[in-house]
């Protein structure tokens, strides 16, 4: 017997729009009803990819326009394996290339797109890991390109109106979690 596919939350964005805040709250929800949920994260996952193949992390040939699209390419069919076997899988990643995140929506049942949003002024304001500073090179959205997501489920303007306690809430009742 079959169990029932998982859904894949796909929380996606620039870097600084809150996508892993957003998305690391509502997994910690999601955990309380199943236990069996799953956190993937971009930043953990090129981190210890590099850490494993003995790379230094902050290589800039890993953040090129190519090695993203291959790390776009990898992540979904990892999604897909994991809510084949029924887990529930919460990403937060920039998934910048719509391409590799179509086959995603064609191939995965379950597959709702979440895309964070903050304002320039926001990034720059907020620019957690200097991203956003002059000079800055191979950053997405300033002189990589970005694929602004086609038809995603939702989109959050997260410039601070509201906490990202009351996000994840809204999304709990959107999703039928609550």
């Amino acid at each position: 017997m079959m169990s029932e596919k998982g859904t894949l939350y796909l929380f996606t964005g620039l870097a600084g729009t809150g996508k892993t805040t957003i998305g690391g709250l509502f997994y910690d929800r999601l955990r309380l009803r199943d236990p069996e949920a799953v956190l993937l994260d971009g930043d953990r996952m090129r981190s210890a990819a590099a850490a494993a193949a003995g790379d230094n992390v902050m290589d800039d040939s890993k953040y090129t326009t190519q090695a993203r699209m291959e790390g776009a390419w990898s992540l979904f069919p990892r999604c897909k394996e994991l809510t084949d076997q029924g887990k529930n899988v919460v990403c937060c990643t920039i998934s910048l290339y719509n391409e590799p995140k179509a086959w995603g929506k064609a191939n995965i049942e379950q597959f709702r797109e979440i895309y964070v949003k903050a304002s320039w002024e926001t990034l720059r304001a907020r620019n957690p890991k200097g991203l956003y500073s002059p000079g800055r090179r191979n950053v997405v959205g300033v002189d990589l390109p970005y694929d602004e997501p086609v038809s995603p489920d939702v989109v959050i303007q997260n410039d601070g109106q509201e906490t990202p306690e009351e996000i994840v809430s809204w999304l709990e009742r959107l999703f039928g979690l609550s």
